[in-house]
């Protein structure tokens, strides 16, 4: 289904203005509504990451862990916010990969797309593989490959069909993990102020008497802080799916404003009731989980089977959400003449070639997880280990040099700005290059680095030898 010129979004029409094209294809569908996008935004936050994940960070940095996600919340939210601005002046399922194009060159635009593309088709293996372990779990005569193959065709088939089945599943998966969420905080607060039946006020016993707010020290806080960074990925899937929007700058635009509340009620917020209510080094919180531990602490009934649920659901979520961005992200880059041109085609508003590429790649990496689970899938998870800093180098990047570019040519399309700029933009990317520095310290971490580096080398030598091409055929051209 191709748009009439008259049909054509205002951002496409007025796209001469920025330069570079958006997504030049067949036109995707606007099925989002707004509440679809206020979820997507909610629940982009909340994943296993969180649930799952937070618990190697406590160990590492014990209460500063509360300090860690504060740091690292500000850096994702100064992230989102200039990713907001360019997102909001110019809608494109492309999103980030679209702005560096612009901004920066094709080959830009080609290496932060391909790699977040790999990061999501990575993704989707390792959380069906979590979700899988899950099931294996509560039905153990069945086979982990099983459940994978399951949950892959009930998403691929979600995410061939209208995008509005994809805003539905992720509305009602993120309310759920909302709910789970709030009510974990509110009994945390509960507990930790002693009006919980059954509990006492704790004070700071747990922040300051078990070794102190940093038992471990500045390199315990550090270990922490880059645990916390990479549980922030994911939150970028918004400013893609608000281009399927019915008013994509509105909906970016308020996704953007309310990143702050989120980050510090649901990251902050828990991680300072879990390390207030329990010792940092309960040995429950290795075993079970911090949410496991904080709900058994207080006597809620079958908690580890209800966290079970919700950390099922957020792998689901996170299942849908990934094959979602990966095949928009991937379908961008093809519209715009980056990748195989017959992967492109679009049925009633849906990308479904570049759906099933990615759902596949996914299933793939999950097959290498059982087949070669210490080389090919591991060299996967290693490529794109550190992609999510990429990224945001690349947004940063693009900021600094849209920015003025927006103000000389079409200052009205500043719906959303970024704050103190340019002082914060660079700030931001001294963070990125701070997390950069830590992780070279870490020897697993300087692997994945260093395989993740590799890997943006390789995609921007392709890119600029494409860009080269595509200069000298102008060049000719204009002969």
């Amino acid at each position: 289904m191709n748009r009439t010129p008259s049909s054509a979004p205002a951002h496409e029409q007025t796209d001469a203005v920025q330069g570079g094209g958006p997504d030049n294809g067949p036109a995707l569908s606007n099925g989002l509504k707004q509440r679809h996008l206020s979820m997507i935004a909610l629940g982009g936050v909340i994943g296993a990451g969180l649930f799952v994940g937070s618990r190697e960070g406590i160990a590492a940095a014990g209460p500063s862990i509360v300090l860690a996600y504060a740091v690292s919340g500000a850096l994702i939210m100064l992230i989102m916010r200039m990713l907001g601005e360019m997102s909001a002046a110019n809608p494109a399922s492309g999103s980030f990969s679209v702005h560096a194009e612009r901004s920066i060159g094709s080959w830009a635009g080609f290496t932060v797309g391909w790699m977040f593309t790999a990061l999501l088709c990575v993704a989707v293996a390792a959380e069906a593989l979590g979700a899988a372990d899950v099931m294996h779990q509560w039905f153990p005569g069945t086979e982990p490959w099983m459940w994978v193959l399951l949950f892959m065709v009930i998403f691929t088939g979600t995410n061939l069909a209208a995008v509005k089945n994809f805003g539905e599943f992720e509305f009602w998966f993120a309310a759920l993990k909302v709910a789970a969420i709030s009510i974990f905080l509110i009994l945390g607060l509960l507990a930790i102020f002693g009006v919980l039946p059954g509990t006492q006020a704790p004070g700071t016993t747990h922040l300051t008497g078990d070794g102190g707010f940093l038992p471990k020290g500045v390199d315990g806080l550090m270990i922490g802080l880059l645990a916390s960074v990479f549980a922030y990925g994911g939150l970028e899937t918004v400013t893609i799916a608000a281009a399927e929007s019915k008013d994509p700058v509105r909906g970016v635009a308020g996704a953007v404003r309310t990143a702050m509340w989120r980050i510090a009620l649901f990251y902050v917020g828990s991680m300072a009731v879990i390390v207030t209510v329990i010792p940092w080094s309960a040995p429950s919180i290795a075993k079970s989980g911090p949410y496991v531990a904080v709900l058994d602490y207080l006597k809620i009934p079958a908690a580890g089977q209800i966290m079970n649920v919700v950390i099922l659901v957020a792998l689901l979520s996170a299942v849908n959400a990934n094959i979602y961005g990966a095949s928009r992200m991937a379908y961008s880059l093809i519209s715009r003449g980056q990748g195989p041109a017959f992967l492109g085609k679009v049925s009633n508003g849906v990308p479904r070639r570049t759906v099933l590429m990615c759902s596949a790649f996914g299933f793939l990496a999950v097959l290498f997880s059982f087949w070669w689970p210490t080389t090919v899938f591991q060299w996967l998870l290693n490529m794109v280990g550190a992609a999510v800093l990429v990224v945001w180098g690349f947004i940063a990047a693009a900021q600094l040099r849209m920015r003025r570019k927006l103000e000389r040519e079409a200052p009205e399309k500043l719906v959303v700005k970024m704050w103190a700029f340019p002082f914060l933009t660079w700030v931001a990317l001294a963070g990125i290059l701070a997390v950069l520095l830590l992780m070279l310290r870490d020897e697993n971490q300087r692997i994945q680095l260093l395989f993740t580096g590799g890997f943006g080398v390789v995609l921007t030598v392709i890119g600029l030898i494409r860009q080269r091409a595509l200069d000298k055929g102008a060049e000719q051209a204009a002969k």
